[in-house]
Order: C-alpha cells, then structure tokens, then sequence
C-alpha cells in the first residue's frame, strides 16, 4: 500500500514541518486541501507552488493532489440551475486541476457537500443533470492538466446528493471521460448497506483514489471498523493507488492521529500474509 495523509490533519502547522512529520511516521504522500493555502486557489503564487512541491519533495513526500475542493469558497455550486454559476464552478475546478499539477498532484477529490446540493425546488434528476454540465465544461481543462477528478459519495449525514457509489457511477457513465473516476472512502461506505468489501470489488475497476477512516470521522483503527477484510478486497482487486488517511475528528492531536493510523494499516496488511 502506498500511505498518505490529508494536510488539514495537522491544523495550524506549517507546510514543511507537516510534510517533515508525516514522513517521518511513514507516509509518502501528502494530500492537501485548498483553503489550507488560500481562500482561493488562484491566490497561491507559482511561486508558493513550487516551494510547496519542493518542500514536500525535501521531506521525501509526494503531494498527490487536492480534496475539499470546493470548501470555504463562496459563488460555486456544482448543481446550481444558473448556467453562469456552472460555468463559474467548471473554470475553477480548472484552475485547482493546474495548481495541483503544479504541485506535483495528479487528483482531486470531488466532496464538497455544500457545493452539491439538490437546489431549491429541483429534483434529483434536476441535480444529475446541472452536475454533468458543470464537469462537462470543465473535462477538457482538467484532462489538459494531466489531473483525474475522484467523485466521492458521501453519507446521507453529509450530503442529500451522490449517497452512494451507484450514484456516482450514474455520473461518471454519462461523463464517459477517462479523467474522471470513482472516489472511495471508509466513513463513507459505512454507510451503505452492501459490506464495504463487496462495494469495493463491485467498483474496483473505476475506483482511482481510496480514503481510510472509519465510521466515526476518527482515523483507522480509532474505532470499531476493521480493515483487513477492506485491505484483503483492495489487494485481491490490484487496487494501485494511494490509500489517504482523511479524518474530521482532530483529537487527540495530529502526531497520534497519524502515527497509530499508519501504525494500525501496516499491522492490518501484515496479516493478509499470515
């Protein structure tokens, strides 16, 4: 497995003591969230970019891309019924896909649960289709970056649109576009009523990124779910990718969270091979 951590875990911490701890603990990835740089993603300089990259890169980390998109931003909505608001939302999602090449990053996990919502007196379908536009006019920028948009379900606690994998896939098949894949995460997952595992291998051959917490918001092994069943269906599907430790609950302080996650991962792949 190839182990990173989202940068918002370590609040408050500047980048490079950040990236020089995670990899420090065992991480070799480092995933960042846009308002940890700026309000906007178009305030961070090439040059800031550049020495982000550089000071992961000295730390021996790779920054593998960007997640909470649309986070803390005001004027963006993916479902929104005014084209001019979609086109707004696609030509920043552009701009974040080129900051993440910039910084070394090839993904970016569409979440954002306050930027998806069913507008107003819409309905679902209503929502499907202003969706579609808004990545529609932003595939060809973000496949121009070199830069895969992860769509992620979120739970009915979070989102009140894509609740669940299907969904997601609903979108990602009238996309048809190869830079745009499924996103998969834990807390997430959990719930669904299909086993995280079979969700994992139904789903396995468009899933290009994977979250790991557990259905607390706390980080692996901080709670009840157990992962060696969900490393076991990740591995026997040639899952290649980054498995990101994203948490929502910081206590009891960014070391511990991301030492015994990295910690309790590690022993779980040990035992597929016992």
């Amino acid at each position: 497995m190839r182990y990173a951590i989202c940068n918002e875990t370590f609040e408050g911490w500047d980048h490079a003591r950040t990236c020089k701890t995670a990899a420090e603990l065992g991480y070799t990835g480092l995933e960042i969230a846009p308002f940890t740089l700026a309000p906007r993603i178009t305030d961070v300089t090439a040059a800031h970019r550049k020495q982000l990259k550089q000071e992961a890169e000295a730390a021996g980390l790779q920054i593998i891309g960007l997640h909470w998109l649309l986070a803390k931003t005001e004027g963006l909505q993916l479902t929104s019924p005014d084209v001019a608001i979609r086109q707004r939302t696609a030509d920043y999602l552009v701009e974040l896909a080129r900051a993440c090449r910039d910084l070394g990053g090839d993904l970016m996990v569409f979440g954002s649960p306050a930027q998806r919502r069913i507008p107003a007196g819409a309905t679902r379908e209503h929502a499907v289709d202003f969706a579609v536009d808004t990545f529609k006019r932003a595939q060809g920028g973000i496949a121009d970056a070199g830069v895969r948009l992860c769509l992620e379900p979120l739970a009915p606690t979070e989102a009140d649109f894509i609740q669940t994998a299907a969904e997601a896939c609903d979108i990602l098949d009238r996309l048809a576009h190869p830079s745009f894949v499924l996103h998969l995460d834990v807390k997430a997952m959990s719930s669904e009523t299909i086993p995280i595992p079979e969700l994992i291998r139904t789903h396995a051959a468009r899933t290009g990124h994977f979250h790991a917490n557990d259905a607390n918001r706390r980080g692996p092994g901080f709670g009840a779910v157990d992962f060696v069943p969900i490393f076991r269906a990740l591995k026997e599907t040639n899952y290649s990718g980054w498995v990101s430790v994203e948490v929502f609950d910081y206590t009891p302080d960014p070391v511990t969270i991301a030492r015994e996650s990295i910690r309790y991962m590690r022993e779980c792949e040990s035992r597929l091979l016992v």
